[in-house]
This record gives C-alpha cells, sequence and structure tokens, in this order.
C-alpha cells in the first residue's frame, strides 16, 4: 500500500531538515556571503551559488551529534600568480581573522569550513571563472595545488530539471528517503552527490506525466527498480559520467568492495519496497515499509493496533466463533477457546520486526519446546504446552529443536528470536515487543512472564557462512493471565 500519509509525518518528523534549522542555515549563509564580501581578500567576488544537497532540496536531518551543512560557492576572477592552494588557503587565513569566525575554520581539499560548535557547518568553495576561456569554472585543490574544471551551476540545474520530469517534487523526496535509508542502517556507502547523480539518470525525459511518477511512494518503487536493474546489470565498478562535465567519472572514487556491498543492499531494499507496496493487508504493509525505514515509520500507528488487539476481536467478531460468552478480552477467549481464538492479523501487527534475512531455497523445520520455571535461574516446575493460560512472575525457557527433536547446532546456525509482546497491558508499560534477540545459550532463551496478554515467540534459524533464513518455527503463544 501506498500509504501517503504515513510517507508525509515520516519525512516531516524524522527526514526533513526542520524549518527552524533551515532558517538559521540560512541565516548564516547570508552573514558569510556578507563577510566574506568585506574581507580584504584580493580576489574580485562576481557572484555566489548554492551547491550540493542544499542547492538540491535533498538535505536531511542529521543523525544524532552530526552536524548539518551547506555548500556555498564563492564565484571570482582569477588573480594573477595565484595558484590553486592560495585560494582556499588566503580566504581560510581572511576568515580565521573575524572575530565571529575565530577558531571556527578549518581548511579541507576544496573549501574553508566554518563549523558552529558541532550544529552546523558551511563549506565556503572558491571558483575561479573565466581564467582559461569565457564561461570556464574551475575549482581549487589545495592538496594537489591545481585547478579542475566544473560545472556546479549546471549540474544543479540538471537535478532541478530532472526533478521537473518526474514532477510532484517526487525526485527530491524519494533522494531524502534514500539518503536517511543510507545514513540510518549504515551499511552501505554512497557519497550524496553520487547518489544524486544516479537517480536522476533514472528519470528520461518520455516520463513526463508518466503514471510511474504519480505519488512519492510510486517513484521511490520506480526508481529503485530502476537502479537496481541498472546495477545488476553491471557487477564492476562502472563509469558514471558527470551529466554536464565531460570527462569525469563519478564514481572514480568507489572501489570494487563497497561498490558490490552498494549493488547488493539497493537489491534487497527494491525487494522489501515492492513487498510494501504491493501488500494489500494495511497494517502488514505499515509492518513492511518498517523494515525499510525503521521504527520512526508509522510510529503511532503501531501501539494503537497493538494495544486494541483485544477490543478489535471482541467487539467485531475477529474470529469465526460463535459464542454466547461475554468476553473481556483476548485472553479469557483464548482460555476458553484455546488457539481457534487467536486471530491471524496477531501475525501482521506493524510494530512485529519483519525478517531481514533472504531465504534459502531449502528449508528447515522448527519446533519449539518451553518449560516453566520459578525464575530465569530458578527451579523447572513442568513442560508448558501452547496458549496454555500462566500466571505472572514466573519463566519460560524455550529450546529451538530440528524434526528429530534435537537441539540445532550452533556451529552452523545462529538462532535469532521474534519475542512479540501485545494488549493494552504492554503498550502501557512501554513493552510493546517485537523485535529479534540472540539465545541465551546455544539453541535456548528464556523469556520472565509480566504483562496480562497474549504473545508469542518464534525461533528463527539462520545459516551463519551466508546469513541466510534456513526456517522459523510456527509461534508459541504465551497467553498471561
Amino acid at each position: 500500500m501506498k500509504l501517503h500519509s504515513h510517507f508525509k509525518t515520516f519525512l516531516e518528523d524524522y527526514v526533513n531538515l526542520n524549518d527552524t534549522r533551515l532558517r538559521l542555515l540560512t541565516d548564516s549563509v547570508e552573514a558569510v556571503k556578507t563577510a566574506v564580501k568585506r574581507l580584504t581578500w584580493e580576489p574580485e567576488i562576481t557572484d555566489f551559488a548554492e551547491l550540493g544537497s542544499w542547492a538540491h532540496e535533498t538535505i536531511i536531518k542529521p543523525q544524532p551529534d552530526k552536524p548539518f551543512d551547506a555548500d556555498l560557492l564563492v564565484l571570482v576572477k582569477a588573480v594573477p600568480d595565484w595558484t590553486a592552494k592560495d585560494y582556499v588557503n588566503k580566504l581560510a587565513t581572511a576568515l580565521n581573522a573575524l572575530p565571529a569566525y575565530k577558531d571556527k575554520v578549518r581548511r579541507f581539499s576544496h573549501c574553508a569550513t566554518i563549523e558552529y560548535a558541532g550544529e552546523r557547518k558551511i563549506d565556503i568553495v572558491p571558483c575561479i571563472v573565466d581564467r582559461l576561456y569565457p564561461g570556464a569554472y574551475e575549482v581549487c585543490n589545495r592538496g594537489t595545488d591545481a585547478f579542475e574544471n566544473s560545472e556546479p551551476i549546471a549540474y544543479t540545474d540538471w537535478v532541478k530539471s530532472r526533478n521537473g520530469v518526474a514532477g510532484g517534487n517526487d525526485l527530491k523526496k524519494a533522494t531524502r528517503l534514500l539518503k536517511y535509508l543510507r545514513d540510518i542502517k549504515g551499511n552501505f556507502t554512497c557519497p550524496s552527490f553520487l547518489l544524486t547523480t544516479l537517480l536522476g539518470y533514472r528519470i528520461y525525459d518520455a516520463d513526463r506525466n508518466s503514471a510511474q511518477f504519480a505519488d512519492l511512494p510510486t517513484t521511490l518503487k520506480t526508481l529503485v527498480g530502476r537502479l537496481d536493474d541498472w546495477l545488476q546489470a553491471r557487477p564492476n565498478v562502472p563509469e558514471v559520467p558527470n551529466p554536464v562535465l565531460y570527462g569525469e567519472d563519478q564514481a572514480s572514487g568507489w572501489d570494487q568492495t563497497k561498490y558490490a556491498n552498494f549493488r547488493d543492499k539497493v537489491n534487497l531494499y527494491r525487494e522489501w519496497i515492492d513487498d510494501a507496496y504491493d501488500e494489500d493487508d494495511k497494517e502488514e504493509s505499515i509492518g513492511k515499509w518498517r523494515r525499510v525505514f525503521g521504527d520512526g515509520f508509522a510510529e503511532g500507528e503501531t501501539k494503537r493496533a497493538a494495544g486494541q488487539i483485544s477490543e478489535t476481536v471482541t467487539h467485531s467478531n475477529g474470529t469465526s466463533l460463535v459464542t454466547e460468552h461475554d468476553f473481556t478480552d483476548l485472553v479469557s477467549m483464548v482460555k476458553v477457546y484455546g488457539t481457534r481464538a487467536v486471530p491471524t492479523r496477531i501475525h501482521r501487527l506493524p510494530h512485529i520486526e519483519r525478517p531481514k534475512w533472504r531465504r534459502a531455497s531449502e528449508q528447515l523445520t522448527v519446533r519449539l519446546t518451553a518449560e516453566l520455571k520459578t525464575a530465569n535461574y530458578g527451579q523447572l516446575m513442568r513442560s508448558i504446552r501452547s496458549a496454555e493460560p500462566l500466571q505472572p512472575g514466573y519463566t519460560v525457557k524455550f529450546c529451538a529443536r530440528d524434526i528429530h527433536g534435537v537441539p540445532y547446532q550452533t556451529d552452523d546456525y545462529s538462532i535469532k528470536w521474534r519475542v512479540t509482546n501485545t494488549d493494552k497491558a504492554a503498550v502501557a508499560a512501554n513493552q510493546l515487543r517485537g523485535e529479534f534477540y540472540p539465545s541465551d545459550e546455544g539453541a535456548i532463551r528464556s523469556e520472565s512472564l509480566s504483562y496480562r496478554g497474549v504473545h508469542f515467540v518464534e525461533a528463527f534459524v539462520v545459516r551463519k557462512r551466508d546469513q541466510r533464513l534456513m526456517g522459523h518455527s510456527e509461534p508459541f503463544y504465551i497467553v498471561i493471565e
């Protein structure tokens, strides 16, 4: 499902740089422009221009303890006898002499950077115009002391043109989502300018008014699908030409290891995005989108759905059971009817983490056994069955076994346990679990009994050598009175 309102809220709450920070950044840039104009700095300034994600409107909220930034291009005339490093070095020296920027200026390969106590930073990039010929743009590499051809303004115009073809500003929003995915997952690398180019190339002039870019979720699905097709056809690091600067390969800094990982992750995320988009059940779709973007997506919906599981069953005949009983909640129904009373939607609740391992072609049988104990390290009382009503305060010890009843050997496999709490008591205690956990030891995990409700535990067997999902158990229901 597309879930437009959830995408809108997710962008506003987690992805987009908020208006306050944007205004702060804009004000800081204007102050820097004024300061640079007043510097006793020899080059003649012809203009300023925005660069990068700030100019492309794909800037996103930084991760905790990370600054957000803007790239500011300073267009200047060439100074006789100056080499490339002079423009960066002398700009940095002049800025650092100002009281407002004292000890805030750092020098990098192509820019002088003003850092505002880790909150934000502004990269000021000198760009020489008309040095070689009219209309030439060159940035300055202070490390190599060389001028480098550049087309920064034309590149920004190209990015904006691609967004115009897609329509609805959805290319910008999809780019922000993928940058967020890169930053929050942290399991692939791709510089923002390269990601922006790769996505821009996936939009063709013939796409104007195309249904494949009808809205944000559809645009995201289309872009990632096209990018995956392009990457899968290229097992080795490809050339990614700068769309406005002949001869520049924007992928020149990618090594084969980083590229192969990026290629694999895009392929995996394409599967997840397609799965979430094509899912017709709303709660299942939310859960699948959360697998892509994390717990921030549809955050409020997860608590509502899980907290109301009893109410939806007892008030709307959520099962096929016909009864004259006046049930107060799902626990009271399960005590009478056993697992027949458990609604199938309990397994689709959106707060439940979806598996992230690719399935192996062969699948193993996984069965759970459970024993009741007085406490985690307490006395063993007896074996229990799924959906058997239990009192809080005890501990259940689970074991994942193969088809012959033998615990799984951990030399070849790791056992991941999905422990899911539901209903009002767990929500009120902020213990609405649904994540994966490791074994306590071998194929064993113990869980304490605390909150009234119908909860469940599942075991997932993952092959260590390739992280493939080899099988998972049926849910073992824990009914706490």
